[in-house]
């Protein structure tokens, strides 16, 4: 199985992408991650991006998708996977079903993670997460079984994102009306979008999400 989770900034995509990793038995790909380890395996496209990235570019969309490509061969995505972070954009979604189709694979959902944006710009600053892990939490709706303990690793530092504040929420979620929410037309002609109320308590979107797949 493979799929996408799709949502603005902070509807709660890293949360349930690891619960259904860990249910599904599937792989979560992040571009951020597979960009970090194509360079340092010094692979074709790693070494493409890295010159790139030393000139304070930009890695262009042929570079992620070939990143993107490369990394789906990899045997511990053989029962699936699930992007988180990528497609940002329809010129991205197109590109990469061209090299799913070659590969003999396409997008099977496509889950948009739906949201009230007032809402969400007012629940966005009890952010935080486990470095360590990524595990991510909330002061209010989301907190460790033990205060100060990761679930996933035991770990006890945690992270709180600068740009967790209602000024740079509203700057990126008018990016992510831009660019990216045009892609849920785009799944819905092809058939894969499904979408989910993401106003509600996360257990209850969590099984929203496993009703569909």
């Amino acid at each position: 199985m493979n799929m996408i989770l799709l949502g603005p900034p902070g509807a709660g995509k890293g949360t349930q992408a690891q619960r259904i990793v860990r249910s599904e038995g599937i792989v979560q790909l992040s571009t951020g991650d597979m960009l970090r380890a194509a360079i340092a395996a010094g692979s074709d496209i790693g070494r493409k991006a890295e010159a790139v990235m030393a000139e304070g570019k930009l890695v262009s969309d042929d570079i992620v998708v070939g990143i993107v490509a490369e990394r789906f061969t990899m045997p511990d995505c053989a029962n699936g996977f699930l992007l988180d972070g990528f497609p940002r954009t329809q010129a991205q979604a197109e590109a990469l079903d061209e090299v799913l189709a070659d590969a003999g694979l396409k997008i099977d959902f496509v889950v948009q993670i739906e949201v009230d944006e007032a809402q969400l710009i007012g629940r966005i600053g009890g952010r935080f997460s486990c470095p360590n892990c990524g595990a991510a939490y909330h002061d209010k709706f989301n907190r460790p079984e033990v205060d100060g303990v990761c679930d996933s690793c035991g770990g006890t530092e945690f992270t709180r994102r600068p740009d967790d504040t209602a000024e740079a929420m509203t700057v990126r979620l008018d990016a992510y009306n831009t660019e990216t929410a045009p892609l849920l037309p785009y799944y819905k002609a092809r058939g894969a979008l499904v979408t989910v109320d993401g106003m509600a308590e996360i257990d209850d979107v969590t099984r929203q999400i496993m009703a569909v797949i």
